[in-house]
């Protein structure tokens, strides 16, 4: 967010140092008061920036096609719900959604949601009963608390998109697609390389709606040969 000088020049906002109020939170909340996707997304009616990540990737490779059935781990807010709603054409009783998470959200009209844990040894079960069959794509932009050391918080969300390439190989249908954030510094390439073997293509999306000084990218993988299937010709490429 930016104010008008009467000349009509732009000044990035600026708070004063609050007592209770860390370094660390101050920085986040000028960095939300100053940045363009927040008040953008206020404006359209997304629950959140990340929204707009989810909109500049599905333009680019075309994963969300009406009638899909759809999970979306770690779903908290609900932006990417939004989207991949307003994408399938749920407003019009096509396709299915559910979103999972630890955390209560807002409904989001026509979304299936389950509170919970999707590591669970049997969530991929409910989620594909509640989907009414497995699903043609599977989203998440989980991300671990920061701690701010880089090789923790590395490790810790390669963990995360793990366990999410584990659950993706339970509950896609064949040809289905997985796209999942990871952080830049090396790990990603061996996650590029798992899913190689079940996927027909897997590339980095860095889409312009990550900040600029964030390391964050996202895998997408696509065309799942399905279960028991071995690996095929395949392309691991960045994108």
């Amino acid at each position: 967010m930016t104010t008008k000088t009467g000349g009509g020049r732009q000044l990035a906002v600026r708070l004063k140092t609050a007592k209770k109020r860390t370094t660390s939170q101050q920085k986040w909340l000028e960095r939300q008061l100053n940045d363009p996707y927040v008040a953008r997304a206020k404006r359209e009616g997304w629950r959140s920036r990340a929204a707009f990540k989810l909109i500049e990737i599905d333009d680019r490779a075309k994963i969300l096609k009406p009638g899909q059935r759809i999970v979306d781990l770690g779903a908290a807010p609900g932006g990417w719900l939004q989207v991949a709603a307003k994408r399938i054409g749920l407003d019009q009783g096509r396709g299915k959604i559910v979103g999972i998470d630890l955390l209560d959200i807002d409904p989001v009209p026509g979304v299936a949601f389950m509170k919970g844990d999707f590591t669970a040894d049997d969530a991929p079960d409910r989620l594909k009963e509640m989907l009414g069959g497995e699903a043609d794509v599977v989203l998440s932009d989980m991300a671990a608390n920061a701690t701010g050391h880089r090789k923790t918080d590395q490790i810790k969300i390669i963990y995360l998109a793990e366990l999410a390439i584990q659950f993706a190989r339970e509950v896609l249908a064949p040809g289905g697609h997985f796209l999942c954030k990871v952080l830049q510094g090396g790990t990603e390439g061996d996650l590029l390389g798992d899913l190689k073997r079940d996927f027909a293509t897997v590339k980095h999306i860095k889409p312009q709606a990550s900040r600029a000084d964030s390391k964050e990218l996202y895998v997408l993988a696509m065309g799942f040969r399905g279960r028991g299937q071995g690996p095929t010709e395949g392309n691991a490429t960045d994108g």
